[in-house]
């Protein structure tokens, strides 16, 4: 007499199935952890960018509204510092004359506009700023310029990063 078998799983086949199933569990949750990590440092990198590219909006505009030769001052530029006096847009919502201060202060490049101090970048290790004489072929940039009625018609900032370098080149507005 033969013994005919039931239908149905095994309790070997359940343990395959559950482990198979735990298993893919298991991957999907750390494949949704990745993703979240992956957002997070995305959303960290955009926050930096936004925060260099306002600061690199603002140095445009200030050097761009610089003012020499009236009430306001001279200008200095030094190797490592810069001050001048520019047109800034007051919380009151009009624009006012005010003295800015651009330096490096511990590992950040920051700018003293009257009684408050702006961080235009972080992680900075170095900053060198030059002065153009003239334009032309004949491009001659200098380490200093210090005048009570004119100004350079560029400055060039070279800033140092932990991991590399950035030049920008700003005009300066109207010359004394």
């Amino acid at each position: 007499m033969t013994k005919s078998r039931r239908g149905g799983f095994t309790l070997i086949d359940l343990v395959v199935a559950l482990a198979i199933s735990s298993l893919v569990v298991l991957l999907a949750a750390r494949t949704l952890v990745g993703v979240a990590d992956g957002a997070a440092q995305l959303a960290a990198a955009r926050t930096a960018l936004d925060r260099n590219m306002n600061g690199r909006r603002w140095l445009i505009e200030a050097f761009g509204s610089l003012e020499v030769g009236t009430s306001s001052g001279g200008f200095t530029g030094r190797a490592d510092r810069v001050e001048f006096a520019a047109s800034q847009r007051v919380p009151q919502g009009w624009v006012e004359t005010r003295p800015i201060a651009l330096s490096r202060e511990g590992d950040s490049l920051v700018a003293i506009v009257g009684p408050q101090q702006l961080t235009i970048a972080r992680t900075v290790r170095s900053l060198d700023c030059d002065y153009l004489l003239e334009s032309g072929a004949s491009t001659t940039w200098v380490r200093e310029w210090i005048s009570g009625v004119s100004a350079p018609l560029a400055v060039r900032l070279r800033i140092g990063y932990a991991q590399h370098a950035d030049t920008l080149l700003l005009f300066v507005g109207p010359r004394g």
